[in-house]
């Protein structure tokens, strides 16, 4: 049964993990790396696949960004940014967090800002 189970959100992840058209997001320069302008952290978060694993106040696939915010403070956003690009693993259990490379490095900071707002 946990077999079954571990597969399925597998499965889940693996069809979640795609990002959804935000019609703020510009192309950049480099256009493998999107770029937006004037868009807030809780604004990028959900135009992207992130709710599929993470929600504000409850354990999901992912920890919350309660959670998140309780762990962590202001001088891990450089690593919380890259680990929303390159994706990480044994933190928080034993699924791990899928890359997201289309995210540009300052998008991602502006994510963790906003996940470490949500601080008790």
């Amino acid at each position: 049964m946990k077999k079954l189970f571990l597969t399925g959100v597998l499965s889940l992840l693996t069809f979640s993990c795609s990002k959804k058209e935000n019609s703020e997001i510009q192309p950049s320069s480099d256009a493998s790396t999107p770029v937006t302008t004037n868009v807030s952290g809780q604004s990028l978060i959900e135009a992207s696949d992130c709710m599929a694993c993470h929600n504000a106040d409850e354990r999901l696939i992912g920890p919350s960004y309660k959670e998140i915010s309780a762990k962590y403070s202001e001088k891990d956003i450089e690593m919380l940014a890259s680990k929303i690009i390159e994706g990480g693993s044994g933190v928080w259990g034993s699924v791990p967090m899928q890359p997201h490379p289309q995210v540009s490095k300052a998008d991602a900071k502006k994510m963790v800002e906003y996940i470490l707002s949500q601080k008790k």
